[in-house]
């Protein structure tokens, strides 16, 4: 399989914040108006990235195929931390990992191909709880990572 193959055999679509994506589970069960959790398949290649959003809810990221990527965060403290999701565990990086709600993170791959992951939030993805952030607003906030920002975000 190559990064084509997953996007046309699983029907894939185009992700406002990058790459690839298809809903694979939406739960039954509700709390309030809201799913109790919806699940993904999300593919990037390379020279894609998931640029800079935001969640009000937990996503935790699965690996599954392909090479290495590397989700960066800014938490809520502001503090950036870079988490590798990938199948080398013996060189640290993860097979799935948590990003809290409220921190603004994205994805970029590590080296040349594609990345399959997994991604599940919890309650479920919406819309109305989804961010993509503005350039020029991160670098006011966060001048310290003017350059990861200018590489995680659209010129506006």
């Amino acid at each position: 399989m190559n990064c084509n193959d997953y996007i046309e055999k699983l029907n894939m679509k185009p992700h406002p914040e990058g790459g690839y994506f298809l809903q694979t589970y939406l739960s039954d069960d509700k709390i309030g108006n809201q799913q109790l959790f919806s699940s993904i398949i999300f593919l990037l290649k390379t020279g894609e990235v998931s640029h800079f959003h935001r969640l009000k809810e937990d996503e935790l990221w699965y690996f599954h195929d392909g090479e290495s990527l590397d989700i960066v965060e800014i938490t809520i403290d502001g503090k950036l931390v870079i988490t590798s999701l990938g199948k080398h565990i013996d060189k640290g990086e993860k097979l799935q990992y948590l990003v809290k709600k409220g921190s603004i993170f994205g994805s970029i791959m590590k080296n040349d191909g594609y990345s399959v992951v997994g991604c599940m939030v919890s309650l479920s993805f919406t819309y109305e709880h989804f961010e993509l952030l503005k350039r020029s607003e991160l670098i006011k906030l966060y001048p310290q990572y003017e350059k990861i920002i200018i590489q995680l975000t659209y010129d506006n």
